[in-house]
């Protein structure tokens, strides 16, 4: 099985020979990784004799899952260029995301709604990285059926637990995340508005 082929479990098909076109053209170790709470991908630039290294989590719908490649391979391109002497999100960053989104505009991957997502987010420089909240909403719409809901749409005091049991409440909003209490060590935690949990008043 060739790479686009693989690629195509997990970005919508006519993606995929683009993407897989960048993973040899830029001798890139593309990995596909587990879930991770705290980024949807990652790069990291060439470094004693290493190649290009980018991941991206296994469990993102196909078309956060493309944006996040497109976001990561605009950090490679970024680093080609400049080796490091830019902010990580600044505009040369910005134009090598727009510019090597465009594939997938002329090709009309994305439906609509996420076009424009897609569009107000590189125009917005507040919006420093995609973590940016507008845009991953409009992604989360295209997530596979779950009962876990937003932290940012339970009500302040709410109960709820995390896949691996732990039990918080939600207490307050601190900036652009929310302080959560964890109920056992009593610990507190900041979450992203985005964070996926489960209300512990809704189990039966």
């Amino acid at each position: 099985m060739d790479k686009a082929q693989i690629l195509a479990k997990y970005i919508p098909a006519e993606a995929a020979p683009i993407v897989a076109r960048w993973i040899d053209y830029y001798k890139c170790d593309f990995k596909v990784s587990k879930g991770r709470n705290t980024k949807f991908g990652d790069y990291r630039p060439p470094y004693n004799g290493a190649n290009h290294r980018i991941s991206v989590n296994f469990n993102l719908n196909p078309y956060a899952f493309l944006v996040t490649t497109v976001h990561e391979f605009a950090h490679l391109q970024t680093w080609n260029e400049y080796k490091g002497k830019t902010k990580p999100h600044g505009l040369e960053w910005k134009l090598n995301f727009k510019k090597m989104m465009n594939p997938f505009f002329i090709k009309e991957v994305f439906p609509s709604d996420l076009k424009h997502a897609i569009n107000s987010y590189l125009e917005n420089p507040a919006a420093s990285s995609c973590s940016d909240l507008n845009l991953f909403r409009a992604l989360k719409r295209y997530d596979a059926a779950s009962n876990a809901i937003a932290v940012e749409a339970l009500a302040m005091k709410t109960i709820f637990r995390l896949k691996d049991g732990r039990v918080f409440r939600k207490d307050e909003l601190v900036r652009k995340r929310f302080k959560c209490l964890e109920m056992n060590t009593k610990r507190i935690y900041l979450f992203s508005p985005l964070a996926e949990v489960f209300p512990v008043e809704e189990e039966s």
